[in-house]
């Protein structure tokens, strides 16, 4: 596949830039309808997520290179260079929640309502963001067989993408899209609920994406690697035990909280309004 999308005035334009642009704008969209539940005036939910994008890929980023620095030690240009790809998702979420938490205490806000506000769109994101793989020819599995891709029903357009030297790969890009996508309608279909205790939808996301992360990266062949394990293995376990120790926590709780209804939030409303 060709990651140029197209050139304007001589600057390339990647495909992998345009989906993770494409992934922000969606989930936006679907957050400030979010935000009109949870009664957050928009100027502060789109001030939070601005700043947790902006370090959320620069953790990305970061995270990537770290793991890689063999590489960029002697390519530090190439460290800037993320239209090619290198943004790891774990990287971003760490560093996206460390902003988040920076802004609840800031606006003395509950930061786990902000992070179950965010869940539906993060995980829609991601399931976007990954078709950037697809154009770069990165994140896919092992080599296989023709027939065992079919066998699978990848779309014809996906094998002849995964066609790569003559060689066909696993597309574990396009696995791991379609396992975020389902988990958008679970987590939406949670949120839909009257009633559910505050943390529950993060718990959840954590527990869905680690659980169908750490199997199909045991498919891949570009994983970065820390003492002969996946790093992204390791941190799908410690991220699904999190959140089935929380979501455990949770249900041992007699009283259901309501999740829409933050004291705080209406506080900074009415100060915008002024």
């Amino acid at each position: 596949m060709d990651p140029i999308m197209f050139s304007l005035f001589g600057i390339e334009i990647h495909w992998y830039s345009i989906l993770i642009l494409i992934g922000i704008i969606i989930g936006l969209i679907i957050l400030e309808k979010e935000a009109k539940k949870f009664k957050y005036p928009k100027e502060l939910i789109f001030n939070i997520c601005f700043w947790a994008i902006i370090f959320g890929i620069i953790g990305a980023r970061i995270y990537y290179v770290i793991f890689n620095f063999s590489y960029y030690q002697n390519n530090l240009l190439e460290i800037f260079a993320i239209w090619n790809g290198g943004l790891a998702i774990h990287g971003g979420i760490i560093a996206g929640v460390i902003t988040v938490i920076f802004f609840a205490k800031k606006y003395h806000l509950n930061f786990l309502k902000l992070l179950d506000m965010a869940a539906p769109s993060l995980i829609l994101a991601q399931a976007i963001g990954r078709w950037g793989n697809f154009f770069n020819g990165e994140a896919h599995g092992i080599a296989v067989s023709l027939s065992k891709l079919q066998d699978l029903l990848v779309p014809n357009f996906i094998i002849e993408g995964m066609n790569i030297g003559g060689i066909y790969y696993l597309p574990t890009f396009y696995f791991e899209s379609l396992w975020c996508l389902l988990g958008f309608i679970i987590l939406i279909i949670i949120r839909k609920m009257k009633y559910i205790k505050i943390g529950a939808t993060t718990s959840i996301y954590l527990m869905w994406y680690s659980f169908g992360r750490f199997f199909i990266e045991a498919w891949r062949t570009d994983s970065l690697m820390i003492g002969g394990f996946k790093v992204a293995q390791i941190i799908s376990v410690i991220l699904f035990i999190t959140g089935l120790v929380y979501l455990i926590y949770l249900s041992r709780k007699g009283k259901y909280e309501e999740l829409y209804n933050d004291i705080n939030a209406k506080r900074i409303a009415k100060k915008e309004k002024k």
